[in-house]
């Protein structure tokens, strides 16, 4: 029956289909990609580098150094008295002369005017001397008075005008004093923090400390180098060689204005084996502050056949050894270390470790591994930079 006969096909049909699909799930995937994959992991990956090349570079050297302020001028009150103003703003640049704090002069001015008057008094004194002189003179000429009476005369005179030398020193102590009670800057330059305040009384037993004043502009820098070849030094200083001198500041930037030296010490020290050393800096801006540690890069020529990477292309191990990607001839990069040496503008100076004409990795590190194959392109230097070095 028809029935009987589809039960009968049914089974075998099934057997079929499943045999195709078998046969079709064990098909190669097209374009010869494993089925399971697009085979984007297996691509080389891009990175930018550079070849690295011998080029002349300042001979730079790096020494440690604080700043320190051309003058310090600690303002203090000569005269003792209540402080009745504060005439300046804490941390403002003041010129000399400026007012600083007012003390209240009542006191003072009185002593003035009591010191006028005793000169006064002492001036009418000598006029009374003077004329009694000239009469016991007259006198003596007519032999109405004897040469006692003349030198007692004399004498009185004398004694007039030593009243008047004296009345005259008191009265300028007196307004010195006077003009004490008005405190001016005795330096220009950056002004602190005020230590007293007004009501406070001041300069009663010892002068009082009012305020500090640190003249910044120009600024030194005290550092101190290891003492190989002191003499060098020394001709720098004294002006016959020409010597570029520069900060480097905490973050690494390079302080705008250069400096030059201005002495070393006459001695080394013998604990340190180093010579101290003190440079001074333009500080217009007053962006240096005195109390910073610095460095401070003294040149010393030109160095001839560095080799030069940027500074992006040093990679640094857990362990901090400087290590660099290099590219080889089959476009595979090895991990190499190496030894840096100073930063320049152009980038760290390898002292050891790379040749020139070698190929250095610069961009593309996310991907890189020792040993595996890359896709090198030029590295295009960024516009903002610029290097000071010379082929």
């Amino acid at each position: 029956m028809p029935t009987s006969t589809a039960f009968r096909r049914g089974p075998g049909l099934a057997a079929a289909c499943l045999a195709i699909l078998v046969l079709q799930g064990c098909k190669p995937a097209a374009d010869g990609q494993p089925a399971g994959g697009t085979g984007a992991a297996d691509a080389a990956p891009d990175v930018s580098t550079v070849t690295a090349e011998a080029v002349s570079v300042p001979r730079t050297l790096d020494l440690p150094g604080r700043l320190t302020s051309t003058r310090v001028a600690e303002v203090r009150a000569q005269v003792s008295g209540i402080i009745q103003e504060r005439a300046f703003e804490e941390g403002s640049l003041v010129a000399k002369g400026d007012v600083l704090f007012r003390i209240d002069p009542a006191v003072y001015r009185a002593e003035v005017d009591a010191k006028a008057a005793a000169l006064a008094r002492a001036e009418a004194t000598k006029v009374q001397a003077q004329r009694q002189s000239e009469r016991t003179e007259t006198l003596l000429e007519r032999q109405a008075a004897s040469a006692a009476q003349q030198d007692i005369a004399i004498a009185a005179l004398r004694q007039a005008e030593a009243d008047v030398a004296s009345a005259k020193a008191q009265l300028a102590r007196a307004r010195i004093d006077l003009d004490y009670a008005t405190v001016r800057a005795p330096i220009a330059g950056r002004i602190g923090r005020a230590l007293v305040t007004e009501g406070a009384l001041v300069g009663q037993g010892d002068a009082t400390k009012l305020a500090l004043i640190q003249q910044v502009d120009p600024i030194f820098a005290d550092f101190n180098a290891p003492a190989v070849d002191p003499s060098r030094l020394a001709e720098r200083v004294s002006g016959k060689e020409e010597t570029e001198v520069h900060l480097v500041l905490p973050d690494g930037s390079l302080h705008t204005d250069a400096g030059r030296l201005l002495f070393t010490d006459v001695s080394v020290d013998p604990g340190t084996g180093q010579v101290s050393l003190r440079a001074t800096f333009p500080n217009p801006k007053v962006a240096l502050l005195p109390g910073t540690y610095v460095r401070v890069r003294v040149a010393q020529g030109m160095r001839p056949g560095a080799v030069i990477v940027p500074a992006q292309a040093i990679q640094r191990s857990s362990a901090g050894v400087a290590q660099v990607y290099v590219v080889g001839d089959d476009r595979t990069v090895g991990l190499r270390p190496v030894r840096a040496g100073a930063l320049t503008d152009a980038g760290w100076i390898v002292e050891d470790g790379l040749k020139t004409g070698e190929t250095v990795v610069v961009e593309g590190f996310q991907r890189l591994q020792p040993g595996i194959a890359v896709n090198p392109s030029p590295w295009q230097v960024p516009r903002t930079s610029s290097a000071s070095v010379k082929p």
